[in-house]
């Protein structure tokens, strides 16, 4: 079917977004209220600290920059980037939680969304008063809320806490009531942060599921925003690349990947590690990884079949009797590889800057390109693994084929892994 038949269900046209760094002007008065509280206190303002100092001119930043989109109903489009390129921000002003600085966005029909954990609930009420409460936002009647009401507590798995305040609900109850909520009143277009990474893997799936069933079956619109590559496969029909505030790709969702995973390479050592950002479980830890660097290797190429030598420093406020290093090896989708520790731990200085260099085995890792994370850790008196400091994606290394290698054929991951084992041997006897 021809784009120009189809009928849109989103058009934003030359959409930007600016923040001025250090002012009040968030586009939402809590917004502007957290930026002038932090101002008081001498703070960073919370609300204009975002992503890559590249976009910033002056005393402002570009969120956004000259987005140009048309979505059309009943498609499931994904929308992906690299830390700080600008889906949130995106989904946000979809959602009409923030206005635009300039720019059009044109929506036809009603929305849902869920950009983070209980988006849209009031704390004090319970599980099913928040259901009506949403439903009434969205224009709709009690008697068709009531309607609605036992599918979306069969669907979200907490019946017997739907007359509870939500306010006691766990972060995944929340998600799960949510969700169905989300996706069972009547709206036209669905928009989803990558909330659900806090359900469990039966819960996504089945969320993956009715979002993939709401976009074929119901007509609706879904927008799905993920770090996850494999739920955008098994979720979108099509896929869009934000980096720096600009659309740099829309099209199919394999070549979307392509060009997300090119433009989070980091292929130049050493990595210098002592100001990235910590994931959450990884802030305000004892220890500080400062910097990784190969040895005897500084384009971080290799081989199929060698290995990798590398390096680690560090520094820790305590004093650690044993810790440990693992190592985990992802894709640039963000697929784990493999992982790997030190079997035998070895101790930390308090206040001493120190090095530890290992070899990891990659000889078996077919061709690609693969990044690096990294977590010290030390096993507690009850057998705990407790983290000391952990850093994402630190380096982006790459393994070549060689001739010979699968007998020259291109190695398919999607099909064949990430590992290759050595060639079938024929039973003599056969």
């Amino acid at each position: 079917m021809n784009s120009d038949k189809r009928e849109i269900a989103v058009k934003v046209s030359n959409v930007k977004k600016m923040y001025k760094l250090g002012q009040i002007g968030g586009g939402t008065l809590q917004a502007d209220l957290q930026s002038w509280w932090a101002k008081v206190r001498g703070k960073e303002d919370p609300n204009s600290i975002i992503g890559s100092e590249e976009r910033s001119k002056g005393d402002t930043f570009m969120a956004l920059n000259g987005v140009d989109l048309t979505i059309y109903k009943g498609e499931a489009v994904g929308i992906i980037g690299s830390n700080g390129a600008g889906k949130s921000t995106l989904l946000k002003l979809l959602s009409r939680v923030t206005a635009p600085t300039e720019g059009e966005i044109d929506l036809y029909g009603r929305i849902t969304s869920m950009l983070e954990v209980g988006t849209g609930f009031n704390p004090e009420m319970t599980g099913r008063e928040n259901v009506y409460l949403n439903g009434a936002i969205l224009g709709m009647t009690k008697a068709e809320i009531d309607a609605k009401m036992e599918q979306i507590i069969e669907f979200s798995e907490v019946r017997e806490f739907i007359d509870t305040p939500v306010k006691r609900y766990s972060s995944g109850m929340f998600v799960k009531l949510a969700f169905s909520v989300a996706a069972h009143l009547d709206s036209e277009i669905m928009i989803m942060d990558e909330v659900l990474a806090v359900g469990d893997m039966a819960f996504q799936k089945k969320c993956l599921d009715k979002m993939r069933d709401a976009a074929k079956k119901d007509g609706r619109t879904v927008l799905y925003v993920s770090h996850n590559m494999n739920t955008i496969r098994k979720l979108c029909d099509r896929c869009i690349v934000l980096n720096k505030g600009k659309v740099i790709f829309e099209g199919a969702v394999e070549q979307a990947i392509e060009v997300y995973m090119g433009t989070s390479v980091k292929l130049e050592v050493p990595v210098n590690l002592s100001n990235t950002k910590r994931a959450s479980e990884f802030s305000n830890l004892p220890v500080t990884i400062n910097l990784f660097d190969l040895i005897n290797n500084k384009k971080g190429i290799y081989n199929v079949g060698d290995k990798m030598f590398a390096k680690l420093d560090y520094k820790s406020i305590v004093n650690v009797e044993d810790a440990y290093l693992r190592v985990i090896i992802k894709a640039l989708d963000g697929t784990s590889v493999t992982m790997t520790t030190l079997s035998k731990g070895f101790p930390i200085q308090k206040d001493k800057t120190e090095t530890i260099e290992f070899e990891i085995d990659i000889s078996r890792i077919v061709p690609g390109k693969y990044n690096l994370n990294f977590v010290l850790y030390q096993v507690d008196e009850l057998g705990n693994y407790v983290n000391l400091d952990g850093v994402k994606d630190v380096f982006t290394f790459e393994i070549l084929s060689v001739f010979g290698f699968n007998n020259n054929m291109p190695w398919t991951k999607k099909y064949w892994g990430y590992f290759y084992c050595d060639d079938l041997i024929l039973n003599e006897h056969y």
